[in-house]
């Protein structure tokens, strides 16, 4: 998961860097910057979190030459591209393909032969995408384990969403692109059919490239979103949030789900208020909306 354009500066020459990379995070240096990720982001920083974020910003504070925390939250709350720049460097990139695979299981088994079944558009979003192997993952799933068993989206109006605030991971997704450690874990004979040996590593095959559009999308802003969706998968994002904004994003989500559509969440993760009480549970942290009363 994690949680979009940045500044650049001329830096300060090595004393500056070296004393930038040393420089000490006050309590309220911390303060200011969990303020600012909790107004832009909703993401919750605790104090156990400091080494964390003194480490992640040290490199900014190098690349604008400056000494002090203090100066590089003066820089942020004046400065908007280097506050999304924060952001972005204070989030969290990590996934792999087939992750908590009884989600998957239970898409293949009970969602995709309901899919199949449908007339109309079909429309899936990965929210919080990271580098795209769970999105490219429900591609997979719905091209099937050889090139027979996709031949069913020739007739049908399949589009896959996937969204994150970082940037750089949306270009991951768009480009398609794994090192060969990263599609190990990939089962056969999704991996010898859906990628394309590469230098440096693989690329997702088109079939499944084609069905994919990656957008920077911050889930605490607007959604620029026209349809219902059938499915929608935000793994392993809200344990950044305290529960306020918990209870927002899961009704959110749910508004934004079709009738009988599916919501998967991460294996930690919970339902809470409205969004607990609107949905079915269909094994654990997947949920169903009930169907629309005739």
């Amino acid at each position: 998961m994690t949680a979009a354009g940045g500044a650049s500066a001329l830096a300060g020459g090595n004393a500056s860097m070296s004393t930038s990379h040393n420089a000490e995070l006050s309590p309220r240096d911390f303060a200011a910057i969990a303020a600012i990720m909790h107004e832009e982001a909703r993401i919750a920083l605790t104090e156990a979190k400091t080494t964390l974020v003194q480490s992640r910003l040290a490199r900014r504070l190098r690349e604008h030459g400056l000494n002090k925390f203090s100066d590089y939250v003066a820089l942020v709350e004046r400065d908007a591209d280097e506050r999304q720049t924060m952001v972005v460097a204070l989030t969290t990139n990590h996934t792999h393909f087939f992750r908590e695979p009884h989600h998957f299981d239970h898409f293949r088994s009970t969602v995709l032969p309901e899919l199949k079944r449908r007339d109309g558009p079909i429309r899936i979003w990965s929210a919080g995408c990271s580098s795209g192997e769970e999105v490219f993952t429900i591609a997979m799933c719905l091209l099937g384990e050889d090139r027979t068993s996709a031949s069913w989206l020739r007739h049908a109006d399949v589009r896959l969403l996937a969204t994150d605030i970082a940037p750089h991971v949306v270009e991951s997704v768009q480009r398609g692109f794994y090192a060969e450690n990263t599609v190990a874990g990939i089962p056969e004979p999704y991996r010898s059919t859906w990628l394309r040996p590469a230098p440096g590593g693989f690329v997702m095959a088109e079939e499944a490239r084609q069905l994919v559009t990656a957008r920077v999308l911050n889930l605490f802003a607007a959604w620029p979103l026209k349809a219902a969706y059938d499915v929608i998968f935000c793994r392993n994002v809200m344990i950044y949030f305290a529960d306020p904004a918990k209870r927002e994003l899961e009704q959110r989500f749910v508004n934004q789900l079709a009738p009988g559509g599916h919501l998967y969440i991460g294996h930690s993760e919970r339902l809470i208020g409205a969004a607990a009480e609107n949905m079915i549970s269909c094994g654990h942290t997947m949920y169903k909306k009930p169907e629309a009363r005739g």
